[in-house]
């Protein structure tokens, strides 16, 4: 009786922490806010610009008016560029609930511009995708190897069937900090302080040599 008890206790628990998820999962797929839209890229899209679409808030992310579809065939390649660096802990990709929905993804870090041509080499990660037309599922990323993000390129490879491949919403969560910022501290100390140095030492011996 206590086993049984205590299971139904355990997935009352469940059922209320899936109660307030969706709030606190808005707010960790912020990512998309730092995203430089204007480099992203997405090649083989049926449209120019449609790539960038999927990359919207939360609360949007089962609408169905914005949506980017493949062209020649059904693979697609966004290169995604980011205003500083990211530390990215999941990604969620919502199409239909058909065979154009993307069944395979492969992340790739750091390569700006990548094409085609390039997704022979080894990715950082890659996933196997299940139909998520509700924008549900998370695939967690490898964070040691996604630690330190500028650029991220996401390879759809293949969809489960159809000629070509629609996606909805594409989710990133993660950290986010501003780009090179300890690095330009460095520098500004030392611009400061060498300088000071040199002056010192360079008056000295002009006043000696005028008087």
């Amino acid at each position: 009786m206590s086993g049984h008890g205590h299971g139904h206790g355990h997935g009352h628990g469940c059922g209320c922490a899936g109660e307030h998820e969706p709030a606190e999962r808005g707010l960790e797929y912020g990512l998309y806010q730092r995203i430089d839209l204007e480099k992203l890229q997405c090649l083989n899209e049926s449209r120019d610009g449609d790539g960038k679409l999927v990359f919207k808030p939360w609360e949007e992310r089962n609408q169905r008016d914005k949506f980017v579809e493949s062209d020649a065939d059904e693979e697609l390649l966004f290169n995604i560029p980011f205003t500083g660096s990211v530390k990215l802990k999941g990604i969620i990709i919502s199409g239909e609930d058909d065979d154009s929905h993307p069944a395979e993804i492969r992340l790739y870090k750091n390569i700006p511009q990548m094409s085609f041509d390039d997704t022979g080499r080894e990715p950082e990660q890659a996933f196997r995708l299940n139909r998520d037309p509700r924008a549900e599922l998370e695939y967690p990323t490898k964070i040691a190897r996604f630690s330190s993000v500028q650029h991220l390129s996401i390879h759809i490879s293949k969809n489960f069937g159809e000629e070509s491949t629609r996606v909805y919403y594409i989710g990133l969560r993660g950290e986010y900090s501003e780009a090179h910022r300890h690095e330009v501290t460095i520098c500004n100390y030392e611009a400061s302080a060498n300088p000071a140095d040199h002056k010192v030492e360079s008056i000295i011996p002009q006043t000696n040599f005028i008087s």
